[in-house]
């Protein structure tokens, strides 16, 4: 069995997730994994891979609205349905130092649960597809792509703080896959989706 479903199949669960729990992430997935798809064609990745998990990331939000109820949740389904290398970037893709204590999720699971997607990042070996994702997720809004010091400083002041390890790992992310794809990001992602500000 493939580890991670066909194009086809993954549009058909995320608009089922969509039906659950109808919501801006829709979007901000999509654009996820437009920018996941170009980047990973300038730098060896599978591309048709790295949109399927981009639009798949945040797929637990299916269970409703919640922090780390989605994370969690994403990781439980995709395991269940047999695509475990889905169900591990729904849970890496939040966690981009590896560290669980760095994401400014609120625990709304249960202990046990929330201990159980412990145990489970700390079991992972990050590759290329989580990294990938980690920067998607963090350039790519519902409207379309933007800075990403720019989205972190909107965080900060919106909730009041941002985890210094999580701000230094998105710039390295960054800076990692511009020099992989030897391009920048931002302008490999432009043709795909606009800057925000652009949007009209």
């Amino acid at each position: 069995m493939c580890e991670y479903p066909t194009r086809d199949k993954a549009e058909r669960l995320l608009t089922e997730a969509e039906s659950l729990n109808p919501g801006l992430w829709v979007a901000h997935s999509r654009n996820v994994a437009k920018c996941a798809e170009v980047i990973a064609s300038h730098c060896n990745l599978n591309p048709e891979k790295a949109y399927i998990l981009g639009l798949l990331h945040d797929v637990g939000r299916r269970a409703g609205i919640g922090q780390l109820k989605h994370v969690y949740y994403g990781w439980k389904h995709m395991n269940e349905l047999g695509y475990p290398t889905v169900a591990k970037v729904c849970l890496t893709h939040s966690y981009n130092t590896h560290r669980f204590e760095d994401d400014m999720a609120k625990i709304d699971v249960s202990p046990e649960q929330a201990d159980e997607a412990k145990a489970a990042l700390a079991g992972y070996e990050y590759d290329d597809y989580d990294r990938l994702i980690q920067l998607c997720d963090s350039i790519a809004t519902a409207e379309g792509v933007v800075d990403v010091t720019e989205r972190m400083a909107d965080v900060r002041t919106r909730y009041g703080s941002y985890p210094q390890p999580k701000w230094d790992k998105n710039i390295e992310l960054l800076e990692y896959f511009a020099e992989k794809t030897g391009s920048d990001i931002y302008e490999l992602c432009r043709p795909c989706i606009p800057m925000q500000e652009e949007k009209k």
